[in-house]
C-alpha cells in the first residue's frame, strides 16, 4: 500500500448515545467505499468494527475500532467508539488522535444523554464536530424537531447541510442545501439527482436560511451581504463551510439512514472536501502544557493512544504519527522509559484485519506489535526529547472483590489483571493488606462483566465478583488501669509475668507505648516483650477488627528471678489488653472521605437526599466548570459508596460524575456497629 500524504488524511471519531447507529454508519461508509464486500449488521454480530466476541454477543461496542477507507483519493480513518458510559476511556482515546468528530443522533429519540456527553467530550478536546441525524426514514423520526433541539441546545453554529426529501408523504432522499439538489436513494444506497419536489420547498427555504446565517457568521463580508439581502454564491458558501468546520464556527448537520446507506454518500463527500487534516491545528499539545509545531516533513514522532493485549499477536500498540513519517524497521526512543524500540513491522488496522505497510505519513494511524517497554500515553521520537499531552482517564470508583472460581487460579490472577490494566486505564486493582482481598475498580457493572469475560477468553481464568469487606478499625474512648498476670509454677521451670498498665486513646495511629516503671519492679529487658504483647494483641479489638490510636503505659508489675521470661511478660501484656477492652469503651471506626459529586443543577436536591440515606454530610456546593452543573461537596463513609457510581448514573441518567478519596476514620453509629458485628460473626 502506497503512503497517503498528510493533506489527504482525515481522522474522524464517531460519537453518540448507545444505539444511535455509530457502528451501522461506519459499516455503511466501509461498504460504500468498497472497503467491505458486505454491509455488516449489528444485530447479526457480523460487523467489521464490533469484531470482539463480547461485542457480538452483547450487540454493543466495547472498544474503539479503526476503520480506514479511501474516498476519492482521500483516506478517512473512521474511529467507531462505544456509546455505553462504562467504556468512556475508549472514547477519550479516539478523541486524542481524531481531527474531527461526527456525533450520531437517533432521529426518533433526538438529543439523549450520550449526545450531550459526546458534545462535551469533543468540545473539551477542541475538535471540530458535525451531527448525523440517523434513521430519518423511520415514520416516527422527526428531523425538524431534532434539528431545532440541536440548534437550541448547542448554539447557532449548528446548521443543516442536508435535510430529508419528502415525496408523496414519504422520505425518499435528501436535499443538499448548498447545491440545492435532491438526491433520491435506491435500496443499494445509490442515488440519483432530481428536481426538488414542491412539497419540500418550504422546508428548503427555512433550513437554507439557517445555513446561510451560519455561513455569514464566518466572515464580515458575507455577513454584510446576508443582511443586505444579497445572495451568497455557491462557491462562497462552500469555502465558508470548509473554513467554518475547521475553525469550529460551523457545526454541520447531515441526515440519513445508515442501515440503508442513505445520506452516507453526501457525508463522505463533505468529509473529503471540508473536514480538517492533521496540520489544520498547526500545533500539537505537549505534556508540559506547551505546544509544538506540526511538520509533516520533519523528524518522526508517534503517540501511542491504545494498547491491546492480544493472546496470539502479543501486545499491540496503536499509534498516530504526530510529526514526520515513520517507516518499517525504524528505531525510535521512548521518551517515557528512555528505551529504544524498533518498529519491525507497521500495520494499518481495519477492525481485526491487519495489513502491513512500509510507511505512514504524518497524521496517519497505525499499529506495531511486540514493543518491549511501551505503553499507552508514551511518545516515541527520532531525536528530540518531549512527550505529547496524555489522555486523561476517568477514575474508576465502582468497587468489587475479585475471587477466582478455581483454587488453582489464585497464582495467575494478579498477573492476568495487570495485563488487562495495561490495555484499559479505567481499571484499577489492589491487594488490600487489611482485608486480604483483591479489589477491582471499574466504571460500571457492565465494564467489570466484560473484564471477567475477557479474562476467561484470553487467559482461561474464571472469576466472580462480590461486595468488598470494609477495612473497619477500633479504638477505645476511656483511660483505664488494668493488671495482667501470667503464672504457671507447678515445679520445675515455670512461667511468670506480671504487669500493671494504663490504656487510653492516643492521637497517633497504631500504638503509643511508654514506660513509667519505678524501682525495677519490671526489669528493662522485658519492656520490649510487653510492647510486643500489646502490639500483637491489637490485631483484634473488642469487635474483631484491628485496634488503632492506642496509648499503653507500663507503670508497675513484678517478676520472678527464675521463672520470668520474655514470653511470660508478652502473655501478661496480652491479658492486660483484653481486660482493658472490657472497660475502656471500645468503638468501631470506618473509613470516610471527601466526596465531590458533579451533577446538573436541577438534580442537586435528589443527590443531597440520597446522600442523607448514605450517612453523608453535605459540606458545601459550588458551580462546576461546566455550565448548568454544580459540585456537591460532602463527607461520606466508604461502606456506603461501593456501588455509588451505579446509583448516581441511574439518578442522573449518566450526567453525574463522582470523585472520592478516603481521608480518615470516623466512629460508626451504634446501630450500624451492631449490624456489622452480627454480619461478621455470621461470616
Amino acid at each position: 500500500m502506497a503512503k497517503i500524504e498528510t493533506k489527504n488524511i482525515r481522522n474522524v471519531a464517531l460519537l453518540g448515545h448507545g444505539g444511535s447507529g455509530k457502528t451501522s454508519l461506519a459499516e455503511a461508509m466501509l461498504y460504500l467505499t468498497g472497503e467491505s464486500d458486505r454491509l455488516g449488521n449489528v444485530a447479526a454480530g457480523n460487523t467489521v468494527c464490533d469484531y470482539d466476541p463480547e461485542e457480538a454477543a452483547r450487540h454493543i461496542s466495547i472498544s474503539a475500532a479503526i476503520a480506514p477507507m479511501m474516498w476519492k483519493d482521500v483516506k478517512i480513518n473512521v474511529i467507531d467508539t462505544p456509546g455505553y458510559l462504562d467504556f468512556s476511556g475508549e472514547v477519550l482515546q479516539a478523541l486524542r488522535v481524531a481531527d474531527s468528530a461526527v456525533i450520531v443522533v437517533d432521529g426518533k429519540a433526538g438529543i439523549e444523554v450520550g449526545t450531550e456527553l459526546a458534545w462535551n467530550y469533543a468540545e473539551s478536546a477542541n475538535l471540530p464536530r458535525a451531527f448525523f441525524i440517523n434513521k430519518f426514514d423511520d415514520n416516527e423520526a422527526r428531523f425538524a424537531r431534532v434539528l431545532d433541539s440541536l440548534h437550541e441546545t448547542f448554539g447557532k453554529h449548528v446548521c443543516p447541510l442536508t435535510i430529508p426529501m419528502v415525496k408523496n408523504g414519504e422520505v425518499v432522499g435528501a436535499i443538499d442545501l448548498i447545491d440545492q439538489s435532491a438526491h433520491v436513494f435506491d435500496n443499494n444506497g445509490r442515488h440519483s439527482v432530481e428536481i426538488i419536489p414542491e412539497e419540500s420547498m418550504e422546508a428548503v427555504e427555512k433550513f437554507r436560511d439557517m445555513l446561510m446565517e451560519a455561513v455569514a457568521s464566518t466572515d464580515e463580508d458575507l455577513m454584510m451581504k446576508y443582511f443586505e439581502g444579497e445572495e451568497i454564491t455557491h462557491m462562497e458558501a462552500i469555502n465558508a463551510v470548509h473554513e467554518g468546520i475547521i475553525h469550529g464556527e460551523i457545526v454541520p448537520v447531515f441526515c440519513g439512514a445508515a442501515t440503508k446507506l442513505w445520506g452516507v454518500w453526501t457525508m463522505l463527500d463533505k468529509i473529503n472536501e471540508s473536514f480538517p487534516r492533521q496540520t489544520a491545528k498547526k500545533e500539537e499539545a505537549l505534556a508540559d502544557g506547551s505546544a509544538m509545531e506540526i511538520v509533516p516533513e520533519g523528524e518522526p514522532a508517534i503517540f501511542v493512544f491504545k494498547t491491546v493485549a492480544d493472546p496470539f499477536v502479543g501486545k499491540m500498540s496503536f499509534f498516530k504519527v504526530m510529526n514526520g513519517a515513520v517507516k518499517r524497521d525504524m528505531t525510535l526512543t521512548n521518551n517515557t522509559t528512555g528505551d529504544t524500540e524498533k518498529l519491525a513491522h507497521i500495520y494499518v488496522i481495519k477492525g481485526k484485519k491487519q495489513t502491513e505497510v512500509d510507511e505512514l505519513a504524518c497524521g496517519d494511524i497505525g499499529m506495531v506489535a511486540k514493543l518491549n517497554n511501551t505503553n499507552t500515553n508514551d511518545t516515541l521520537t527520532w531525536n528530540k526529547k518531549f512527550s505529547y499531552a496524555h489522555i486523561e482517564y476517568p477514575t474508576p470508583y465502582l468497587t468489587k472483590v475479585m475471587i477466582p472460581v478455581s483454587k488453582g487460579d489464585e497464582g495467575k490472577i494478579s498477573q492476568s489483571i495487570a495485563k488487562m490494566a495495561e490495555e484499559d486505564y479505567t481499571i484499577r486493582f489492589e491487594n488490600d493488606a487489611e482485608t486480604k482481598q483483591l479489589l477491582i475498580y471499574g466504571l460500571g457493572d457492565v465494564h467489570l462483566s466484560v473484564l471477567a469475560a475477557r479474562l476467561k477468553s484470553r487467559f482461561g481464568l474464571n472469576v466472580r465478583f462480590d461486595t468488598p469487606t470494609v477495612a473497619y478499625r477500633e479504638k477505645i474512648t476511656k483511660t483505664v488501669d488494668v493488671e495482667g498476670k501470667h503464672k504457671k509454677q507447678n515445679g520445675g521451670s515455670g512461667q511468670y509475668g506480671h504487669v500493671k498498665m494504663k490504656f487510653g486513646p492516643a492521637e497517633d495511629e497504631g500504638l503509643t507505648f511508654t514506660v513509667s516503671v519505678v524501682g525495677g519492679t519490671v526489669p528493662k529487658n522485658f519492656y520490649p516483650a510487653v510492647e510486643k504483647g500489646v502490639q500483637d494483641s491489637m490485631a483484634k479489638g473488642a469487635y474483631g477488627f484491628p485496634m488503632t490510636h492506642l496509648a499503653a503505659d507500663l507503670y508497675d508489675g513484678s517478676y520472678h528471678a527464675v521463672d520470668s521470661d520474655e514470653l511470660s511478660f508478652k502473655t501478661a501484656a496480652s491479658l492486660a489488653y483484653k481486660k482493658a477492652l472490657e472497660l475502656a469503651g471500645p468503638v468501631l471506626l470506618e473509613p470516610v472521605g471527601d466526596l465531590n459529586i458533579t451533577v446538573p443543577e436541577a438534580l442537586v436536591g435528589d443527590v443531597m437526599g440520597d446522600l442523607n440515606k448514605r450517612r453523608g454530610s453535605v459540606m458545601g456546593m459550588e458551580p462546576a466548570a461546566q455550565k448548568g452543573y454544580s459540585v456537591v461537596q460532602a463527607i461520606a463513609p466508604k461502606a456506603e459508596l461501593m456501588d455509588y457510581p451505579i446509583t448516581l448514573r441511574a439518578m442522573t441518567q449518566g450526567r453525574g460524575s463522582v470523585e472520592f478519596e478516603v481521608t480518615g476514620y470516623d466512629v460508626v453509629p451504634a446501630n450500624i456497629t451492631a449490624k456489622v458485628v452480627a454480619e461478621t460473626k455470621a461470616e
